[in-house]
């Protein structure tokens, strides 16, 4: 998965930009206590632990 598409797929459930500082993006979500921290760099594919840990803190199920 590219962070493109970890993007899409958190915008699609619900989470919107918070802020951004350099490549680092926040979202968050109405209901939803936690900031999600992205680190965005495009089109590079994600490691994949790390898109674990990502789709954990929003509470977002791996498709």
């Amino acid at each position: 998965m590219s962070f493109s598409e970890l993007v899409r797929l958190l915008e699609t459930n619900g989470f919107r930009l918070l802020k951004e500082k350099g490549s680092i993006r926040y979202y968050t979500k109405q209901g939803w206590p936690n900031l999600v921290r992205v680190d965005y760099h495009g089109r590079k594919e994600i490691p994949t632990g790390t898109c674990h840990a990502i789709l954990k803190s929003a509470g977002i199920q791996k498709p």
